[in-house]
């Protein structure tokens, strides 16, 4: 399908249907499924839960005590039981589990019987060393294949793990560590990061010196680093894994004991320890993933391009896809190290047939050109996949356009750490899509938009979004701390309705726009302007690549809007273009959403996984002194912002 009629499609507010030979191969193809969903939501969740292997099937499928909600209860089952031996069991030991690309160039593919051999070794490792049932585990581990065993093991013998992110500071694994109460971290002698080594292991040891929890150090050797062992309580992964055996039963699990904690950031700069539980979570995680996938395990390739550290790997790198027996990529590089055509490189290698991204990483997709995927063959793609924040329309119509070449379905998904799988998406085969919209709540969720008072809004509204029926995946407390699991979530609109901050408008057609939080939405001169609308307008501009917008104080209109513009290719900003720009938001949204400062950057400060970090854009256009830029994957960017910032040019 040509630009144009992409363009087209989104110019007249059609939707862009897929095409109807996926539909005749699609695994449903008509409204039944939503239907089904919404006349018995449990009965739904429960049709789930039965095509995993449980040891004891539940009694109760819900309990909701609002704001608490029990799934499944009395039933019983391991994680890993169900992501490894059960295809093991039923034939499938020799389908690859895993391709993975190590960012130097090696790699190694692992089959399910493999990665259940190197489990039960690490598990039965992780026994003898001491660590037993509802211990907590904090796995700090590059993007390798030791990190999805580690936590597989952590699951198979009942372990909690808390999984934190490799780019972060030896600072972030002291608070996740104290707050856990952790005994034992598992780490590497470094990571590769654009060429570079990341010393985890000397964080590490400056993480477990600020604390006394920490007795068992276990560290995979990954870049051959010389580091520091302490006698007694370091020891390297491929000495405590020599030798143990390939049997190691799974501990049975009620439904209800904890698989993980994953902490988040807090307003407060406390994390927040989300909980994630066992029967639940994986019945919503392997559903969503095999639906709103179209899972074909015989035939796809799936590659979900995220980090582990976040939940999107948790949920859709892990145990989603292991549990409906995928064989999806696992890739520890940068999209652009050592080449920015790397990441088109490993799609043609694998014949990768679904494709989940970010749309920070789509949009620089557009900024380096289409002729970088258009010298690889990506016809193997069926499938494209959006994740991590809302994308707007014009790097959706690329990525359909460049990377879809036009024929692939693409899946918009809305959902976060605190619900543990994806809620709001469009189904391939049974919903069409909008560029921009993640259309309507998954089966079986109820998503309703409302506005101050609760009350839904019409179509044409906006207001915040809100959860207003249990789901099998939600979080459960937070650790240690129920009181603000109380307070952060449920106590804006009542205990029985979710709500975590995000602002979502419904086109004519009741479909929903996300608009990212609200703590993103700027007050100018008394009208709220979301920084995703402006966002949006300025990629549309047919020289901006990638653009982020935040608010910064302004004595006469309350909040004035600072732009942050990166170009395609190797235009270069100036006067002339920040005012064509200024003047091409006002025509788009209107006067009072033009920027009143307009910064060019080669790129803009972004995580590892491609999250844009705003509010750190936020710090920069205030003038505040900036926190720990660590987590960035490009922390040298920050400087040159702030060194533009001064000279940015101001509307008159």
């Amino acid at each position: 399908m040509a630009e144009p009629a992409l363009e087209n499609l989104y110019r007249e507010g059609r939707a862009f249907p897929p095409p109807a030979e996926f539909v005749a191969d699609a695994l449903v193809n008509d409204e039944a499924v939503y239907s089904q969903a919404e006349k018995d939501p449990e009965a739904w969740w429960a049709s789930h839960a039965e095509r995993l292997r449980w040891m004891r099937k539940w009694d109760t499928v819900l309990e909701w005590a609002p704001p608490h909600a029990r799934w499944f209860l009395g039933g019983q089952l391991n994680v890993s039981d169900n992501c490894l031996d059960r295809h093991v069991d039923s034939g499938h030991g020799d389908q690859v589990a895993y391709h993975w690309e190590g960012e130097p160039g090696d790699a190694r593919s692992l089959t399910y019987a493999e990665l259940r051999d190197e489990v039960c070794r690490f598990a039965n490792a992780l026994r003898e060393l001491g660590v037993a049932k509802g211990d907590r585990v904090n796995i700090y581990l590059p993007m390798i294949p030791e990190l999805p065993v580690a936590m597989l093991a952590c699951a198979r013998i009942g372990a909690i793990h808390s999984v934190v992110f490799a780019g972060f500071s030896s600072q972030s694994l002291v608070d996740r560590i104290t707050d856990a109460d952790s005994k034992v971290v598992i780490t590497a002698d470094g990571a590769y990061r654009k060429g570079s080594v990341v010393p985890l292991k000397e964080n590490a040891d400056k993480a477990m010196e600020a604390t006394d929890n920490v007795s068992i150090c276990i560290v995979v050797r990954r870049t051959g680093e010389d580091v520091a062992m302490t006698d007694g309580r370091d020891h390297w992964y491929h000495d405590v894994v020599e030798g143990r055996s390939t049997e190691c039963a799974p501990e049975p699990m009620d439904a209800e004991d904890v698989l993980y904690i994953l902490y988040t950031s807090g307003t407060t700069g406390t994390p927040k320890g989300i909980v994630h539980t066992t029967g639940g979570y994986l019945t919503q995680v392997s559903a969503t993933h095999r639906l709103v996938f179209d899972l074909k395990p015989d035939r796809d390739v799936y590659w979900c391009a995220a980090d582990i550290g976040w939940v999107t790997g948790h949920s859709y790198i892990v145990y989603g896809p292991l549990a409906n027996r995928a064989t999806s990529v696992l890739y520890e590089g940068a999209p652009d190290h050592p080449a920015r055509d790397r990441f088109w490189e490993v799609v043609e290698k694998y014949g990768v047939t679904i494709l989940y991204t970010a749309p920070t990483a789509i949009r620089a997709f557009m900024k380096w050109g289409p002729e970088l995927p258009a010298g690889h063959d990506l016809s193997t793609l069926r499938l494209l996949g959006s994740v991590g924040e809302p994308i707007n329309p014009e790097a959706w119509m690329w990525y359909a356009e460049h990377i879809g070449g036009g024929r692939c379905p693409v899946v918009d998904t809305w959902w976060q750490t605190e619900t543990g799988a994806i809620m709001i998406t469009p189904l391939p085969g049974v919903t069409a899509a909008k560029p921009g919209s993640a259309m309507r709540a998954f089966p079986g969720v109820k998503a309703v938009v409302v506005d101050e008072g609760g009350e839904p809004v019409p179509p044409g509204g906006g207001g915040y979004l809100t959860l207003q029926r249990p789901y099998p995946s939600m979080l459960r407390t937070l650790w240690g701390d129920d009181q603000r699991y109380r307070d952060t979530y449920w106590s804006r609109f009542g205990d029985d309705v979710y709500f975590a901050g995000d602002g979502a408008k419904l086109d004519e057609d009741g479909h929903i726009w996300l608009l990212g939080r609200i703590d993103d939405v700027m007050n100018v001169s008394g009208h709220r302007i979301s920084t995703t609308e402006v966002e949006s307008a300025l990629v549309d501009h047919p020289k901006v690549a990638e653009a982020a917008v935040t608010g910064r104080r302004d004595d006469l209109t309350g909040q004035a809007i600072v732009a942050y513009v990166s170009l395609k290719g190797d235009l270069e900003g100036d006067d002339a273009l920040a005012r064509e720009l200024r003047e091409h938001v006002a025509d788009r949204i209107g006067k009072l959403a033009r920027p009143a400062n307009v910064l060019f950057t080669e790129d803009l400060p972004k995580t590892r996984s491609g999250k844009i970090m705003r509010r750190l854009l936020k710090d920069i256009a205030e003038g505040r002194e900036l926190g720990d830029v660590t987590t960035l994957a490009n922390a040298d960017i920050v400087s040159a912002i702030q060194a533009s910032a001064g000279d940015s040019a101001k509307e008159e």
